[in-house]
């Protein structure tokens, strides 16, 4: 069978804190094929290098790993889920999680334009996921990642609701603690919910609440996963723990869930949505009771005009994969090619005397 110039696989990224995968996403199947994951040449590795040297080092890292996959090759489109907000120019305006402190914004879309020689699409990368669900999901809906950070995003009308200056979905930097000793966040700043709640905002708890309490912690079956040191406390050991329904771990998780159930609270409230999708390495890697304490503590503070069943419902768990980016933004490059071939091939109207 011929493949035509419409077949052929967008390749496709998903440029995260401390992961970037890449691969080919084929519009014809909806599937993705090839994917390598490589550590992001960024603040993890390197935690001291100044923004604009971490900046450098992702742009060449992206462009030597499409370079990579296509052996060379020019591809047919380049769509990259990036994480931090970007504006509708591909301008990612800050990436705490890759870079740190906001930093120069960085016209990435015109970077990789210039070096790849392909269409570039540049999106973040929840809004990419959204594009995921959205082939699946038919009533609006709130995706919520709780990974090295946390963000969201809302699918309402048939489109992600962002601000063309990138405005919007960064949930994770609302400021929920207004204390000046509060958990300090990837950008900078005091108190931000991704600092409090997030996978690393967990862990921080966790090995605080160990120290406060060192005989309540050497009890515990968090201790005895992670050698029975504070400093020892790892995000698997502390999923798995709360998994296994550890009741050191399990307390200090609710404290965090806290602030994160005010925010959901606050979207439910304010534009109505009923639905929230949860993703994220953290959030799914304790899985479903991480889904129950979220709704138990909803329930607790109360969802305007809602049940207690009707709030345990709004709540679900995402795929349990890493490919949201990838297969997002690759549905989302489908998207924008469909609609452009319709645009072509419409037969011209002719004004009418």
């Amino acid at each position: 069978m011929t493949t035509t110039a419409a077949d052929r696989p967008f390749t496709v990224l998903d440029v995260g804190g401390t992961t970037l995968r890449v691969g080919s996403y084929s519009p014809a199947t909806g599937r993705l094929s090839g994917v390598r994951r490589v550590p992001v040449e960024g603040m993890a590795l390197d935690p001291d290098a100044a923004v604009p040297v971490l900046q450098e080092r992702v742009v060449e890292q992206i462009v030597r790993e499409v370079d990579r996959h296509g052996a060379g090759a020019v591809p047919r489109a380049v769509g990259v889920a990036f994480a931090g907000p970007v504006t509708a120019e591909g301008l990612v305006v800050a990436a705490p999680t890759v870079w740190g402190r906001r930093g120069e914004p960085l016209p990435l879309g015109a970077l990789l334009g210039e070096r790849l020689g392909a269409p570039v699409t540049v999106v973040n990368d929840l809004t990419a996921a959204a594009w995921r669900y959205a082939a699946t999901e038919t009533a609006p809906f709130c995706l919520l990642t709780v990974s090295s950070g946390i963000g969201n995003k809302v699918f309402l009308g048939g489109d992600v609701l962002v601000d063309p200056a990138g405005h919007g979905g960064e949930l994770g930097h609302w400021v929920c603690d207004p204390a000046p000793d509060a958990p300090l966040c990837d950008c900078g700043g005091r108190g931000h919910l991704g600092a409090v709640a997030s996978g690393r905002g967990v862990l921080a708890a966790a090995r605080r609440a160990a120290a406060a309490d060192p005989a309540g912690f050497a009890a515990s079956r968090l201790a005895a996963l992670c050698g029975g040191h504070p400093d020892t406390i790892g995000n698997p050991a502390l999923a798995k723990a709360v998994g296994e329904r550890d009741a050191f771990a399990t307390e200090v998780l609710r404290g965090t869930l806290v602030p994160l159930a005010q925010a959901i609270s606050a979207v439910f409230t304010a534009i109505g949505v009923r639905r929230f999708i949860l993703m994220g390495g953290f959030a799914l890697a304790v899985g479903e009771r991480y889904r129950t304490l979220l709704a138990q503590e909803l329930a607790r503070q109360g969802c305007f005009g809602l049940t207690a069943d009707r709030v345990d419902a709004l709540v679900s768990l995402g795929a349990p994969d890493d490919d949201h980016g990838l297969l997002g933004v690759g549905r989302l490059l489908s998207s924008r090619a469909a609609a452009m071939d319709a645009h072509a091939t419409a037969p011209e109207r002719r004004p009418t005397r």
